[in-house]
């Protein structure tokens, strides 16, 4: 097991480009499950989940190896295994998107339920919903999703897919890549409208799926009866973006994080500039422009958490560690996973002042951070953690860094060319 060591009170300075997108690329290796030709993709990110779904598609009987840095050709062209176990699927949520694909061309799919990052309860009962109505059987059998398609194959349905949380990213998209094969037509109404959906569905489309109403809250389907291979290069990480562009911030540096789309994080942007922080943005990247933490802080600025084009859940965590040195108190609402709270106790560790009430936290700055030993519980609490100590006084060591390495490509080294002290080491 490795560990992260940070030595704080560093300026960043200097360019980092983003990496592919995670949450676009999992369900668009999901994909390749519905068409017996290759899938070539670009701008696939070195992470560990990518790993693990790569490893869920061979298990399935697939094919699927990297070919460049950020290239990857996979290829379903053989009967596929209908079921995906516990072992491959309990470590990583986006491996569920296996379900709808398999359900689709299979006829029946048998998918362990989920794992991921622990910060309560994510249930997928959006998914079966979708799947149910679009005609399939399913139940709940021994920690597995059991399903089949009366006939062999699924029927266009019209559907809501919302829940008490707004929508479901996964849940649209599992739908979504199911009802490409269905017979007749599929209107998904509630469906999700984050980039990351539009990239999968622009994904489809290349491979012959017939889909109109990409970022908005209905799409219809008009089912076909086989897909082709397609190439296809994955849109940049918004959230890791967002996560540099934080960290350029806290330390009063000048960081251009190029090669982002500046469009997916226009409410991150918006509250950035409440909090009167100076940053430019172009085309294709965001800079931070220079200042002195020492003589300039951010005014405390409340967010509250919402489905796209809201305030992504997973900047909160970074968002939080930014607040604790503002000036004054903020109010971070989360309305998506009403739980998503482990980072707490541990950004307290590190001397930030913050409190939790209800679905909300109260956070009061600026806070005077120093470096302590501190365990990531999830993915983006790491984050935040790591942003943290580039702002604490003294060494931070960050526990359990596989979390990090789910979603950020090679962290420790891109912070290093922008000038922070960070390295990885034996736990």
């Amino acid at each position: 097991m490795k560990k992260l060591v940070i030595e704080g009170g560093r300026r960043l300075s200097g360019e980092v480009r983003t990496a592919g997108s995670k949450n676009a690329v999992l369900p668009i290796l999901a994909a390749s499950i519905l068409t017996r030709e290759r899938l070539s993709l670009r701008g696939v990110p070195q992470l560990s989940d990518v790993d693990r779904m790569m490893g869920v598609l061979r298990l399935l009987g697939g094919e699927a190896e990297r070919t460049a840095d950020d290239g990857l050709e996979v290829a379903c062209a053989n009967d596929l295994v209908a079921v995906a176990p516990w072992e491959e699927v309990r470590t990583m949520r986006g491996s569920v998107c296996v379900l709808g694909p398999l359900l689709a061309r299979q006829g029946k799919a048998k998918v362990s339920l989920p794992g991921g990052c622990v910060f309560g309860v994510r249930p997928i009962d959006v998914h079966i919903k979708g799947l149910a109505a679009l005609g399939a059987k399913i139940h709940i059998e021994h920690g597995y999703v059991v399903a089949e398609a009366p006939g062999g194959r699924l029927r266009g349905a019209t559907m809501y897919l919302g829940s008490a949380f707004g929508s479901s990213v996964l849940g649209t998209a599992n739908v979504l890549m199911a009802a490409t094969l269905a017979e007749g037509t599929t209107v998904i109404h509630g469906a999700a409208c984050e980039p990351e959906i539009v990239d999968l569905g622009d994904c489809l489309v290349a491979m012959g799926a017939r889909i109109s109403g990409l970022g908005s809250p209905t799409l219809t389907i008009e089912g076909v009866d086989e897909l082709s291979g397609c190439e296809h290069t994955v849109i940049p990480d918004r959230i890791e973006a967002g996560t540099y562009v934080i960290a350029g911030l806290m330390t009063g540096g000048d960081v251009k994080v190029s090669g982002c789309r500046p469009d997916h994080l226009t409410c991150l942007l918006d509250r950035l500039s409440q909090a009167e922080l100076p940053f430019e943005v172009g085309d294709d990247y965001i800079q931070t422009l220079a200042f002195d933490p020492e003589t300039t802080t951010p005014r405390s600025t409340d967010v509250s958490t919402n489905v796209y084009p809201g305030f992504p859940t997973d900047l909160q965590a970074q968002w939080m560690a930014l607040m604790t040195q503002a000036d004054g108190i903020s109010i971070i609402t989360e309305r998506i996973y009403p739980d998503r709270w482990m980072h707490l106790p541990e950004l307290e560790r590190l001397g930030a002042e913050v409190r939790r009430q209800n679905t909300a936290a109260v956070v009061r700055g600026p806070a005077a951070l120093s470096g302590a030993e501190v365990t990531a519980s999830d993915l983006r609490a790491s984050a935040a953690l790591v942003l943290a100590g580039l702002v604490a006084s003294g060494e931070t060591e960050v526990h359990r860094v596989y979390h990090i390495d789910r979603g950020y490509e090679q962290i420790e080294t891109r912070l290093q060319a922008l000038g922070g002290q960070v390295r990885r080491t034996e736990d």
